[in-house]
């Protein structure tokens, strides 16, 4: 009889172990989530751009006069058609490097009279110039800079003598090098397209030369002014 109970007994904490075991979950592995890779955002890059300009000129010119004093020229400033050629890198939003060219499309002419005779003389300008470019981001599209550089202007002079004798022709090229600064704003359109408007002195000095056995100074002045639009790669 004992045994009988035991064995009841048994049975009953079987069945009851099972059917405990049958409210326990399964064991579940652990859902791992994958951080999604995201490009970081950078400004730097490549740029090019395209523009037009009004380049300005203007001289003083000084030499010794006949009785020993000196003589003061100003001349009429004198404005020149260009097409601005850039391009630059960008390292930062903060700071960028940048080359500039500027094409001149047209040439000027003057005629006047020396002693009796037609002189009839036409100017061609270029120039060039490497810049540092510190900019300053005042919202996400709208920029404002400076130019900080050396710049070459290169005036190409030809006259042309009408006299009773023949027509004598002489050409001159005077490069003007130095300091070159500049102030400007940019709106961007988008990551690539942006516009711009600025101005650049490219030379504000005075050189020294001798005409007709006499120091002759002339101080010359040349600024301009450019519209454009530039293309981030």
């Amino acid at each position: 009889m004992k045994n009988i109970v035991l064995s009841a007994a048994a049975v009953f904490a079987m069945s009851s172990f099972a059917v405990a075991g049958g409210d326990i979950a399964p064991i579940q592995e652990p859902v791992v989530e994958v951080p999604e890779v995201v490009a970081p955002v950078t400004d730097a890059g490549f740029y090019l751009g395209l523009g037009y300009g009004v380049l300005s000129g203007d001289e003083t010119y000084t030499y010794g006069g006949p009785l020993g004093g000196e003589v003061t020229v100003e001349q009429e400033s004198r404005d020149f058609d260009q097409l601005l050629l850039m391009a630059g890198y960008q390292f930062n939003s903060y700071v960028t490097v940048e080359g500039r060219y500027w094409l001149g499309m047209n040439d000027l002419t003057d005629n006047f009279w020396y002693e009796g005779e037609l002189v009839m003389t036409k100017n061609e300008l270029d120039a060039w110039g490497i810049y540092v470019k510190p900019q300053y981001p005042v919202t996400p599209e709208f920029t404002v800079y400076a130019l900080l550089g050396y710049a070459t202007t290169t005036l190409d002079q030809t006259a042309q003598v009408n006299s009773a004798i023949g027509n004598p022709k002489f050409s001159t090229s005077t490069d003007l090098d130095g300091f070159s600064w500049g102030l400007g704003a940019s709106y961007t359109f988008n990551e690539s397209v942006s516009i711009f408007v600025d101005y650049v002195s490219l030379y504000d000095d005075t050189y020294d030369e001798y005409d007709y056995d006499a120091l002759a100074s002339s101080d010359f002045t040349i600024d301009t002014i450019n519209v454009g639009v530039s293309y981030r790669f």
